[in-house]
């Protein structure tokens, strides 16, 4: 894996990473447990990344990390009520169905990702709000903030996971500041979006990955704390 090794083109002094490079895009959880901890990460390819944007394709078919229930069944079982604060663990899992292309603007507290069904056909845009991503030797680290926003291909859009935003704040995962930082950071998205601004505007839902790109590998050392790291 070029990217993850420290060997790629970019890293937390401001090197880019090369098309084609496989890089670590990854969460740290806030629920209980240990502080900072990743429980999300999915190997990726670089498809662009320049001083205002880094684009990178998860394939179908992809071995990632997701957060499962201590007893390993899914988090989405687990009552909303209790969802942030039951033990939890990790699994290794493979993406299936249609890949995904996540577009980050750096200092963005937020990302967006493109959707298709199968045969291509374009889905919707997922607006992730985040914090604004860490580059480091093997990727870019982020915490999720629950609240997310659905943009579809007629520019209508929906605010999605209201439900678990509310509930993270009452399980004492974001305080209310954080809490209004987060819902401003959506409004300012929906005002990209409003405004039919880069990337919705920029014909991303016509790309196609390169026929020779391979399904990246997870590491073994896919949780691995970076030495250095930048915004």
């Amino acid at each position: 894996m070029t990217g993850t090794g420290g060997r790629g083109g970019g890293d937390a002094q401001g090197n880019r990473w090369q098309p084609g490079e496989q890089i670590l895009w990854r969460y740290r959880d806030h629920a209980p447990g240990p502080a900072g901890a990743v429980h999300i990460c999915r190997p990726v390819t670089v498809v662009q990344d320049t001083a205002d944007l880094l684009a990178v394709w998860m394939a179908p078919g992809t071995e990632c990390v997701k957060p499962v229930l201590a007893d390993g069944s899914p988090v989405h079982r687990e009552p909303l009520a209790t969802r942030y604060t039951a033990p939890r663990a990790t699994a290794r899992a493979r993406w299936f169905g249609s890949g995904v292309l996540k577009l980050a603007r750096p200092g963005d507290p937020w990302s967006v990702w493109l959707f298709w069904e199968h045969g291509w056909r374009f889905k919707n845009w997922y607006v992730n709000l985040e914090e604004p991503r860490s580059r480091w030797a093997g990727g870019v680290d982020s915490v999720d903030h629950f609240l997310d926003i659905s943009v579809y291909p007629d520019r209508t859009w929906k605010w999605l996971d209201e439900d678990e935003f509310a509930q993270a704040q009452r399980s004492g995962l974001m305080d209310a500041e954080q809490a209004l930082r987060v819902q401003r950071a959506g409004q300012d998205a929906l005002e990209v979006v409003k405004a039919w601004g880069a990337p919705f505007s920029d014909g991303w839902e016509d790309w196609r990955p390169d026929p020779a790109w391979g399904v990246p590998t997870l590491p073994e050392d896919w949780d691995r704390t970076p030495a250095h790291m930048t915004s």
